[in-house]
């Protein structure tokens, strides 16, 4: 490939010439964590941070542990300082990082964790995150266990700008929509937050919409609606990917666009099929959830939007549409812990009988469309949130791939 006036070729791509190809361990150190036994996890002490205590490449406190232990004083976290993930389970979550700020100076991390400490800190952040990166990572994470160690790190190859006025032009932009994707988050977790407290206040009838007055009623789940399992799917039916109806497995409740109603399917069956093998039709509004095995547990639960057949692993709840409105109904039960519910023996599953006995805070028709209506526009405020944060994080990757070797200058 012919490269352009002003530019070389060299092992991480073509670069500007007057740029350099550097090793990581020539313009920083990689230092390596603190190995603790469980008996020095204190509830107060020096916070140790780890692979948990990174969340979209920031920092996070939820789940933060802490030890009484002799720290050395090098590895105690400077402002600046690159917290890495160089061991897990999970070979994605090799090499997440975050930038350390003043909330963690003079604490520490963990074993399974390095912190890279370099005069560049922001850029060589945003190289950390780069797909140049990722993919040395990838070349020499180890084979049998899922790691990277201090010397592969130090290995790893980065085109470097030589002055530090364009290493800093290059880290403020990106940092500049890193804040703004921080932002986002934040307005994603209280809108989160405001829509967990009007659920309670609303689903219970502690608050009460204008223009509704008047008791509600008690009433069982049976009441309202019945519980029905799905049926036996032999595998040699399975792989249709078009049929009269579709034919919902678990796992299609993790497809994109099955958020809240189930629309795709991997499965769909013919009329005729669904006679012979005697599968029940669930019609559309159902809510659709797992009855059997540890899926119970995930508390996912969606709603059809179509008529739909079901396999013997998951049930519907068909209800009442004189009594109950399916949306309304629908929040209240992603406000109920099925999985409490289950039977505790070798394989969970959800009976009938137990389901049927839920007891539901049930006002009219209208009251029930007006608060699923409410509930209904804050997730699609959530939604829109998500999605422009998802774009951002895109023209993030873009910038990153244009601004990070040099093929648009800043200065």
């Amino acid at each position: 490939m012919e490269v352009r006036s002003g530019y070389k070729q060299t092992e991480v791509g073509v670069i500007p010439q007057d740029w350099d190809v550097a090793n990581l361990g020539d313009i920083g150190d990689c230092l390596i964590g603190l190995t603790y036994s469980p008996s020095n996890v204190k509830e107060h002490g020096t916070m140790v941070l780890r692979s948990c205590n990174i969340r979209e490449g920031t920092l996070s406190f939820d789940d933060s542990v802490f030890v009484d232990a002799n720290i050395p004083e090098q590895i105690r976290v400077q402002e600046g300082d690159i917290l890495v993930c160089v061991r897990n389970g999970s070979r994605a979550l090799i090499g997440k990082c975050a930038l350390l700020d003043h909330r963690v100076v003079g604490q520490t991390f963990g074993a399974f964790m390095s912190v890279f400490r370099t005069k560049d800190p922001e850029y060589i952040f945003q190289q950390f995150q780069s797909e140049l990166i990722k993919r040395q990572i990838a070349e020499n994470i180890g084979a049998t266990i899922n790691q990277i160690t201090n010397a592969n790190l130090n290995s790893f190859r980065v085109p470097l700008p030589s002055t530090r006025e364009e290493r800093s032009a290059i880290a403020a932009a990106l940092s500049d929509v890193d804040a703004l994707l921080a932002k986002l988050d934040q307005f994603i977790t209280k809108k989160r937050d405001l829509k967990q407290a009007a659920m309670q206040q609303l689903l219970t009838g502690q608050t009460r919409l204008p223009g509704f007055q008047g008791e509600w009623e008690v009433v069982k789940a049976g009441d309202i609606g019945y519980f029905r399992g799905g049926s036996g799917f032999p595998i040699k039916f399975q792989g249709m990917r078009s049929g009269a109806f579709p034919l919902f497995k678990v796992s299609d409740m993790n497809i994109e666009g099955n958020e809240t109603f189930m629309e795709a399917a991997n499965n769909y069956i013919s009329e005729e099929l669904c006679k012979q093998l005697g599968a029940t039709l669930f019609p559309s509004e159902s809510i659709v959830f797992a009855k059997v095995g540890a899926a119970v547990f995930l508390e996912r639960k969606k709603i059809l939007a179509k008529t739909s057949c079901l396999d013997n692993n998951m049930a519907a709840y068909v209800l009442d549409s004189g009594r109950a409105y399916s949306r309304f109904v629908h929040y209240l039960l992603l406000n109920t812990k099925l999985g409490s519910l289950a039977s505790t023996t070798a394989l969970p599953s959800l009976s009938g009988s137990v389901l049927n006995g839920i007891e539901i805070l049930l006002p009219p028709i209208p009251e029930q469309i007006a608060i699923a209506t409410v509930l209904s526009d804050i997730d699609a405020e959530i939604t829109a949130l998500e999605a422009r944060r998802d774009k951002t994080r895109a023209l993030k990757q873009g910038m990153m791939q244009e601004l990070l070797i040099g093929r648009i200058r800043l200065l």
